[in-house]
Order: structure tokens, then sequence, then C-alpha cells
């Protein structure tokens, strides 16, 4: 699959130590004698300003690492462009927050212009911030493709190991995750963000910058799972979606319609199955 140029697939340019602070403060804890200073690092939120072809889109909150990743990804699972559509990706960082450019293909450019558009800063709490009208805000869902079988089993062990993959929210427990997961539970990529939407969308980034295939993979998040979080995992390709919080009714409807797997209340001990039950196996 080739890569938008100017995009780079190894690694994250930014770690975790860019996205967090030192902050000191005294708390009182119960039972201590006095008040004791303690060290606790803190997650950062800035706004991220997307554009396109330098023409200002949308203004989003979230954390200030894997930018590249984030900027592919919310153009394809919010069906502005396809991945091919992107010619090049440009980070600024600025007093104020991130500035991006996305430089999209001729095509897509005006094809754009037809496009639901946003009229709001997204918080990091929300992917519909700016939408104008409910007829965008909810759109029709096509299908996905067959996706893989994965056994239960799988699915527990990308969840354990999902916990301990977690650089960001281990220092901060403040933070979302998305995992990208082969169908024998092997995570294979890890995104990070104080917004769930930015984390799910920073991993599509990265999967697709990378070159891996949505055919062969599932997606967990550590977020409840709400419709656009099943939309955005359909517009990257990926049948099945396992997230640990329980789901809301339309984000059942919305699987349904496109014919995926959605799985929730994933937890240690045990996960539900709401739709798609055929590409799950085992006891």
């Amino acid at each position: 699959m080739r890569r938008p140029q100017g995009v780079e697939a190894s690694g994250r340019a930014d770690g975790p130590d860019n996205a967090t602070v030192a902050h000191t403060a005294g708390l009182w804890r119960e039972g201590d004698d006095a008040p004791q200073t303690i060290q606790r690092a803190l997650a950062v939120e800035t706004a991220i300003g997307l554009s396109y072809d330098s023409r200002p889109y949308v203004v989003v909150m979230g954390s200030p690492l894997d930018i590249e990743d984030l900027a592919v990804g919310f153009t394809v699972t919010e069906r502005v462009a396809a991945f091919a559509d992107i010619a090049r990706v440009t980070v600024s960082r600025t007093d104020e927050g991130v500035v991006v450019d996305i430089l999209l293909s001729s095509t897509a450019s005006r094809a754009m212009s037809l496009q639901r558009r946003r009229t709001l800063e997204a918080r990091s709490s929300c992917g519909l911030c700016g939408v104008e009208s409910l007829q965008q805000a909810i759109r029709p869902m096509a299908p996905v493709g067959p996706g893989p079988t994965v056994t239960r089993t799988a699915i527990q062990t990308a969840l354990a190991a999902l916990e301990a993959s977690q650089a960001l929210g281990a220092r901060t427990r403040a933070t979302h995750a998305a995992a990208w997961a082969d169908a024998s539970g092997t995570l294979r990529l890890v995104r990070e963000d104080v917004g769930r939407h930015n984390a799910l969308d920073k991993l599509v980034g990265a999967s697709l910058r990378a070159g891996l295939d949505p055919r062969d993979a599932f997606v967990i998040v550590t977020s409840r799972c709400s419709y656009e979080m099943v939309e955005k995992t359909a517009a990257a390709g990926v049948a099945l979606l396992v997230a640990i919080s329980a789901p809301t009714d339309l984000a059942i409807r919305q699987a349904e319609a496109a014919g995926m797997t959605l799985v929730a209340l994933a937890r240690g001990d045990g996960h539900c199955v709401f739709t798609g039950a055929g590409r799950i196996t085992g006891p």
C-alpha cells in the first residue's frame, strides 16, 4: 500500500514524555498524620487544528503525540478522503497548539467541498462537535468485509496485553487507548490519547501508514462504545470491534447495519458478544 509523501511509517516520533508533565501538589491522604507532597504526571491536552489544502476544517482537543497518525486516521474515519488521496501531512507546533495541514489529491479536494462541514472545535470527549445537521451526524453504514475469525481466547489475550501496553495511561491514569490485534490476539499497534476518538483515529492512521491489512485484524478500545466508534472502525475496514465498556443501542444498530462483530464489556473475566457472533469461535 502506497504511503503518502512526507508521512513516515516508522516508529513514533513523539514519545509519552512529550505528552505529560510532572506536577507537584500537597495532598491530604486519609490516615496520614500530615499532608504529603507528591509528584504526579498529568496528561497534556492541547488544541490540534486540522486543515485540508491550507483550509481550516476542525480543531480537536487531544494529546500532542502521534499527530501524523491522527491526521491520517481522522481523514479516513471521517470519510474526508481515502488514504490514497493523502499526498502530504505537515505538522507545525505553535504556542497555541499544533497545526496540521493535509494536502489532498485534486480529485479529493474537489469532492471535499460537498461533504459535511465542521463549525466548532471538537472536544476530547466528542466525535461530532460542529456537525450542522442530524443527517450529517448519522450517516449510512457501508458493509464491512468478512473479517477474521478469532477465538475467545485471542480476545482475552489481547485484552491482557493491552493492559500492560499503555505507557501514557500508566503514568497519568487519564487517557484512552486503542489497539490493533491480529487474529491470534497479538497486539501490533497501540495508540493513546486523552480523547477516545483521537486514540482510535491515531490507531487507524498508524495501521495505514504501516500497511497493515484490516481484513486480518480486530480493534480494541478502552472506552465506552458509542456509535461513532463503530462508524470509525467500519470506515477503516475492520470487521470486529472490542470495547471494554458497554455499547449504546445505536452502536449496536450501526454494527448490525455494517455486518460488524461488536464485543463489549470485555474484561479479564470475559466479554459479551452483541452482534456478529459468527466471527467468534471457541467454547
